[in-house]
């Protein structure tokens, strides 16, 4: 492969750390004190509530709406968590798969919401290239300890 500036690792590496910048504005611009007392789990349910796929609804009833508080904390504190991940390149394959299953997650659950998808499509995107394009081969810690060689 050839690249102007930076070798195709390092490119990959960008993307990832962009990334990780992403998830970790996701997580600073939350109003944690209203996530924490279950303000956006209320929100989320209700767009579940009436979800065009019945199968959605269900699941959040079954999965989520019995510990509103527990799923706050762990929305909140898993996006700081990717973007730090993803920034210092520490266990960027879990992170990079974790982060894209969460996309996934919000994606169907807004899919009726177009103006909501670009930023979930274009984050799926960069963690799908990031993860096949092994992106924790340049400026990582898993590169520095001989993780996922």
């Amino acid at each position: 492969m050839q690249t102007i500036w930076l070798t195709g690792a390092e490119w990959v590496a960008v993307l990832r750390i962009g990334l990780g910048l992403w998830w970790l504005e996701s997580w600073r611009h939350k109003d944690k004190k209203t996530w924490f007392v279950g303000g956006g789990i209320t929100w989320a349910a209700g767009v579940a509530d009436k979800h065009r796929w019945g199968f959605v609804g269900k699941g959040f009833d079954k999965v989520v709406k019995p510990r509103p508080r527990l799923m706050a904390y762990i929305v909140v504190y898993a996006e700081l968590a990717l973007g730090l991940g993803l920034i210092f390149g520490l266990l960027t394959p879990i992170a990079l798969v974790a982060g894209l299953l969460l996309n996934l997650i919000y994606l169907v659950l807004m899919i009726h919401d177009w103006a909501e998808q670009g930023q979930n499509l274009m984050m799926a995107l960069i963690s799908a290239v990031a993860l096949f394009g092994m992106s924790w081969q340049a400026w990582s810690l898993d590169q520095a300890l001989g993780l996922f060689l």
